[in-house]
């Protein structure tokens, strides 16, 4: 025997299930589906029923036997009447046609997506509601400009025709979006952290082009490219939320970007106090003279062969040998050829005041693990160095290899030079000691790596990267839609605790079905379970303060 039963489910569901008595005993032998509603459930109800009844079938896909309704030989006898009874007899059920699906959508990942990007205050900065399909289109599949529409509909939404998508790129970069969403941006960030202290670095992106033009160059690629390219700039704050973005000419030098991106930014806003971190390959005299002439507190890395010219005193007074996590506050000077201040006579370190127009302070530290590391790349080094003079190598020499007329040899003393100073990381700023301690300055450069990862979620999840914009206008266009995902992004991340790539890989298959039953059409949503309810919350809930 064989009926259809309706339970209720932990979750608030109507579970729709065949059961079966066998030898006194009740098992389930199918699962027909849950029900969410009314709809659902009448449904679901149908289609057990019918599965019940269909006498064509025969035997259930799980074993369970159906039995076959048998047809008498001959008409029941009955009384004999002037006219038939026709109330007694069988009144033939309607048959109720399947439902028919007519599409599938990730509404809901549109929806989680626009309301972080309307929270961050995109849209009231920019009240185009293409230019914010674009973004979440960026974020959910980057692709071209042409595609864009097939993304879409599969978010649900209506995407513009291709002319308007067009003249929307045109109005970001002529109606200055980009200053709009930077200032959007400046807002968020100072409601729900800490912007006195601001991170930059750059980042080169390569063209699918032959021929170079005035902003498209062959430079220095980071990528060891030769194709034509452009000098990308990114200011975020201490926790990778961007703040500001800048394009420059492809063979424009990393040093030369800087200014104009901080002047740019410190103007929009005008900051009192704020502290610049960048790497090494900012470190130019004429850069921080200039930070420092405006106002601005630096603090970059040095480069670890000045280590011996500022250290100096120390290896006079202590030796070469250094512990882990050892620190040594210091000087350095400000231009090359510039007399050390630290004088070796002298046992004390000099303390940096910020009426020195001769040096900066620098703080050098030591650490163990860098130690190992870099002796064992000097080790490889000198190995390949020996085997060119041995001539085991080819004739190209690497480091450490000493020519004098047709003979080699080993440099001993540059590699010594260079093992003295194995371990040491150095930092450069104008901010004494009195203020941020040697240690503080030292956690604040390590924060540049959340600008290297913004970096690398721009060039992958979001596929800035190679671009076949041609005009600077389009390329000025691409980086403002790059930018403003790249936040939306961000801050995905940092409230879910997830990527953006695993945050959309359980978001977008949760779809919303539009289906057809008995000449009715109606869209049902998708069903949230506990742990993606606690994500999506997690997601679209202001972070505390904003």
């Amino acid at each position: 025997m064989a009926w259809v039963r309706r339970v209720r489910t932990a979750s608030g569901a109507t579970a729709v299930q065949i059961m079966e008595s066998v030898g006194g005993r009740r098992r389930i032998v199918r699962h027909v589906g849950s029900a969410h509603d009314e709809v659902e459930l009448g449904v679901l109800m149908d289609t057990a029923h019918e599965m019940l009844t269909d006498d064509a079938q025969g035997l259930l896909d799980l074993g369970m036997s159906v039995p076959r309704r048998a047809t008498p030989l001959s008409k029941a006898p009955g009384p004999r009447t002037l006219f038939p009874d026709t109330s007694t007899r069988r009144v033939r059920a309607k048959t109720v046609s399947p439902g028919v699906v007519h599409r599938t959508q990730s509404r809901l990942l549109y929806g989680v997506l626009a309301a972080v990007y309307d929270e961050l205050g995109f849209h009231a900065a920019v009240a185009d509601e293409c230019f914010r399909d674009l973004v979440i289109a960026r974020i959910v599949e980057p692709t071209s400009l042409l595609d864009v529409d097939r993304v879409l509909a599969d978010l649900g939404r209506v995407s513009a025709s291709l002319s308007t998508r067009k003249r929307t790129l045109k109005r970001a970069h002529s109606g200055q979006y980009r200053d709009a969403i930077a200032t959007a941006c400046y807002a968020h960030a100072s409601t729900v952290g800490d912007i006195s202290l601001v991170l930059y670095d750059v980042t080169t992106l390569y063209f699918e082009a032959e021929n170079e033009d005035a902003l498209r160059k062959v430079g220095f690629s980071k990528e060891r490219r030769v194709d034509p390219q452009i000098v990308v700039g990114l200011l975020v704050d201490r926790n990778g939320f961007p703040l500001e973005i800048g394009c420059f000419e492809g063979n424009k030098a990393e040093t030369l970007t800087i200014l104009p991106m901080i002047r740019a930014f410190h103007a929009r806003h005008q900051l009192a106090g704020m502290v610049v971190v960048a790497d090494a390959g900012m470190l130019s005299a004429s850069n921080l003279r200039q930070l420092d002439e405006e106002g601005l507190n630096f603090i970059v890395g040095s480069r670890q062969t000045r280590a011996p010219l500022d250290l100096e005193s120390h290896y006079r007074w202590h030796g070469d040998h250094f512990v882990d996590g050892q620190i040594v506050d210091t000087v350095t000077p400000r231009h090359r050829g510039t007399k050390n201040a630290n004088d070796p006579m002298v046992k004390a370190e000099p303390v940096w005041t910020a009426t020195d127009e001769r040096t900066w302070r620098a703080v050098w530290a030591y650490s163990a693990k860098p130690f190992a590391r870099d002796n064992r790349t000097l080790t490889l080094q000198a190995e390949r160095a020996q085997s060119v003079v041995d001539g085991v190598k080819a004739a190209r020499a690497p480091r450490f290899v000493k020519t004098a007329g047709n003979s080699r040899s080993l440099d001993h003393t540059a590699l010594a030079r260079a093992r003295r100073v194995a371990g040491l990381k150095g930092y450069v700023t104008n901010i004494p000691a009195a203020v941020m301690e040697a240690r503080e300055v030292m956690s604040s450069y390590h924060d540049l790596w959340h600008v290297e990862q913004s970096f690398r979620m721009s060039k992958t999840d979001l596929a800035a990267r190679p671009m076949f914009a041609r005009t600077r206008d389009a390329i000025e266009a691409h980086l403002t839609i790059v930018f403003t995902a790249l936040a939306v992004s961000r801050t995905v991340q940092d409230r879910s605790g997830l990527s953006i790539r695993k945050a959309l890989r359980q978001l977008r298959p949760l779809r919303s079905a539009t289906i057809t039953i008995n000449g009715a059409t109606r869209t049902f949503d998708p069903f949230i379970d506990d742990p993606t309810g606690a994500l999506i919350t997690a997601i679209t809930t202001p972070s505390p303060g904003h």
